[in-house]
């Protein structure tokens, strides 16, 4: 190789990170990734406090990977190598059997997980006065590890959701996702969706007949419904992450009940209105799952015209992730208010907030996953 090559190999190489770096200037900063279905990282502020608690330097490499010009295109290149050298893994998500995706789940810290629960039981001890339930479901890769790719390794949920467990036990009402969850997992009804990190709608119905049982509740049975496919071309967040190709769609339901009432969703975020809990315009879109209540909202609350005297509760917090998104439909057929909370956007003071609205019934949702990664937990404190 003579000079003219090496000096024509260096330049090239120069001007290819010329350019990369004039276009991640240059291109517009994105707020929401809609084929991720996430949040992008949002420049950095350089303050001395996170200068030395190093949050500046992990927000600003995030920030980099996040807004790398192309980056997409850069995703799906990768993971199309990855599925050419027949490997079973990419970008955190395994490939497994029967068409399943899994989020790879390692050993979460000790010190974070007491902490997280820590939060939650000065939260039911901070609130004696309240009927405070706690149910932790497990993601998919935790209920069917049978179904991971040859030699891949999770690391179980089940001893997670039981020493949360034995953290809380005392100060609340424990309900593990495993107990209901497990006795229908080898049935013929997908409880989580193939492509996606959300349970199916018959697994968030599952969810709500335990609830109910354990608040005494007699729950709808599923003849009470009018099961509705409202698409069959569902490729969740799984899929986006890791571009394997050849998975069928997931299909999305909706549980309607037959004898239904009237519910009228206010959305406090946007100070909106709304006479349905369903979103169906999401389902022309990437982001299918956010039919059920139009996403995610910072405080939303959902109040139902029951029959006089049929209500089994008043009024009831939700304080929960996405998880609770196609479960909440379910308790609007015996709660009349129900106040619901996503920490994870929500800045106020959930005592307070309780106190101001005279609310005695609390109900924390949350998938594991979640739990032992969301910082947000700790306003439970406060």
């Amino acid at each position: 190789m003579n000079k003219k090559t090496d000096r024509a190999f260096v330049w090239g190489f120069v001007s290819i990170l010329f350019a990369l770096s004039l276009l991640f200037f240059v291109l517009p900063v994105q707020v929401f990734s809609d084929v991720e279905n996430r949040t992008l990282q949002q420049a950095p502020k350089l303050t001395w406090e996170n200068l030395w608690s190093k949050k500046f330097s992990d927000e600003s490499e995030s920030y980099v990977t996040d807004h790398f010009p192309f980056r997409t295109g850069w995703v799906w290149s990768k993971s199309l190598l990855e599925q050419l050298r027949l490997q079973q893994e990419n970008n955190g998500i395994y490939k497994g059997s029967d068409g399943y995706l899994f989020e790879k789940f390692n050993e979460p810290s000790s010190a974070e997980l007491l902490e997280y629960t820590a939060a939650v039981k000065k939260y039911a001890l901070n609130h004696p006065d309240a009927n405070v339930t706690f149910m932790l479901a497990p993601t998919s890769i935790g209920l069917y590890p049978e179904r991971l790719p040859w030699l891949a390794e999770a690391y179980p949920q089940t001893n997670v959701n039981s020493l949360i467990a034995d953290q809380v036990q005392g100060s609340l009402s424990f309900i593990n996702g495993f107990d209901f969850l497990r006795p229908a997992a080898s049935g013929s009804k997908p409880i989580y969706y193939k492509t996606d990190h959300h349970w199916t709608t018959y697994g968030a119905y599952l969810a709500y007949a335990a609830y109910a049982k354990n608040m005494g509740w007699t729950p709808a049975v599923e003849t009470d419904f009018d099961i509705k496919t409202v698409t069959d071309s569902f490729l969740g967040s799984y899929h986006t992450r890791s571009q394997f190709s050849g998975l069928d769609a997931d299909a999305i339901q909706a549980y309607l009940p037959k004898n239904s009432f009237a519910t009228e969703m206010y959305v406090a975020d946007t100070d909106q209105t709304l006479s349905s809990m369903y979103d169906p315009s999401y389902l022309a879109k990437k982001d299918k799952y956010s039919y059920f209540l139009g996403g995610v909202h910072a405080l939303l609350t959902l109040k139902t015209e029951l029959t006089p005297g049929t209500a089994d509760l008043d009024k009831l917090l939700v304080i929960k992730d996405s998880y609770a998104h196609s479960f909440l439909p379910f308790l609007t057929q015996h709660v009349e208010q129900i106040h619901v909370i996503d920490i994870r956007y929500y800045n106020g003071s959930i005592s307070d907030y309780m106190a101001e609205n005279g609310i005695k019934d609390v109900l924390l949702l949350f998938n594991t996953t979640t739990f032992i990664t969301e910082r947000n937990l700790l306003k439970l404190k406060y």
